[in-house]
């Protein structure tokens, strides 16, 4: 039987790394022979993948990288709308916790879905930038810039198979409140947290896409409340089938995930009008 030639449609299977280090050290170039290829004018998503809004709409929605509410401050390469784009396994079982958690009185909200293989790049390329003194007083209080790539600035991200996801808790009486807003004040995201973070989220000990030991899950130091919006976060993922990365408290990705070889790179387009 003739193996299938993968195409733009389809993504791009890589080869599977033997350690999981060697994943996050793949090429740059690789990533960028990705966008090349599939270019907005060639790739439009492929029929596996869903808007989780066609979903579950009930689901909030803070797409920062559709935004320039980022730790790059502007709108990312590949995010043309701000839209939660899914492959179908993962959406599905991301509706299922979200029944799970109304029945606790939270609703989810979701900062970051499938991501383009050019997103990527375009943060390998502002990670070898210098030093913007705002962002790295938000977003990476205690790390020097060229810290990140060994353990939050991958080359090679899961978000670019398209079920993995970034998302955190917000009380019923809360969702849809809070406009999504850069923050007003320059604040370290390991700043001591209200009881809601700025978003209306629960609080959490650090905001989203902090580069810190403490945005690891199990990280030490964080008020009860902190850790336990932490545990029924991952205790609800985790029962849809949902596994966490460790050194990230909003990251997860579905277990059994369909292309866990695959890197696509088309771009977010709008919804069709009516959707």
């Amino acid at each position: 039987m003739r193996k299938r030639k993968p195409s733009l449609e389809s993504g791009v299977p890589l080869p599977k790394p033997k350690h999981r280090w060697a994943r996050r050290l793949t090429p740059l170039p690789t990533l960028l022979i990705l966008g090349f290829l599939a270019s907005p004018a060639l790739a439009e998503m492929p029929k596996e993948f869903v808007y989780l809004a066609d979903i579950d709409p009930t689901i909030e929605q803070d797409m920062r990288y559709g935004s320039a509410n980022n730790f790059i401050g502007r709108v990312v390469p590949g995010y043309d709308a701000g839209e939660c784009v899914l492959v179908k396994q993962a959406a599905e079982a991301l509706k299922r916790v979200e029944a799970d958690v109304r029945a606790k009185g939270f609703t989810l909200k979701v900062y970051d879905c499938y991501r383009p293989a050019r997103a990527v790049a375009a943060f390998v390329h502002w990670a070898k930038e210098p030093d913007d003194p705002k962002a790295k007083t938000v977003y990476y209080p205690n790390l020097p810039k060229a810290a990140l790539f060994a353990d939050y600035i991958a080359t090679r991200s899961g978000h670019s198979r398209g079920a993995t996801l970034d998302l955190t808790l917000v009380p019923l009486d809360q969702a849809s409140a809070v406009p999504a807003q850069p923050a007003a004040e320059v604040k370290p995201c390991t700043a001591p947290q209200a009881k809601q973070a700025p978003d209306g989220s629960v609080a959490m000990g650090t905001s989203f896409d902090c580069f810190d030991v403490k945005a690891n899950t199990a990280a030490i130091g964080l008020t009860k409340e902190e850790s336990d919006n932490r545990a029924i976060l991952v205790e609800a993922m985790r029962a849809r089938g949902f596994k966490n990365y460790a050194k990230e408290w909003w990251h997860y990705t579905l277990d059994g995930e369909p292309f866990p070889d695959t890197i696509f790179d088309f771009p977010i387009a709008p919804r069709s009008p009516g959707k």
